[in-house]
């Protein structure tokens, strides 16, 4: 989910290399959590929400087969 996460988001930001996506596993859910350079989050969120609501729809429907539920932060 990491090298997904990676390549959705790669394309749209100014300093790719600064991506970094951390994983924590709890009980019922698995979170990523999504760091890019400060100027880059406005393009990752995307206008009124639509590029992270995408994201986590593509993420969802990845995991469908997981008994785990999906979860991304942008920070």
């Amino acid at each position: 989910m990491k090298a997904l996460i990676e390549a959705m988001v790669a394309p749209l930001v100014d300093f790719p290399e600064q991506i970094v996506v951390h994983q924590r596993e709890e009980q019922h859910k698995v979170i990523y959590q999504l760091q890019v350079h400060e100027s880059d989050i406005g393009k990752v969120i995307g206008k009124d929400g639509r590029n992270a609501r995408a994201f986590r729809a593509v993420l969802r429907a990845a995991s469908a087969d997981h008994k785990k539920r999906i979860y991304l932060d942008i920070v």
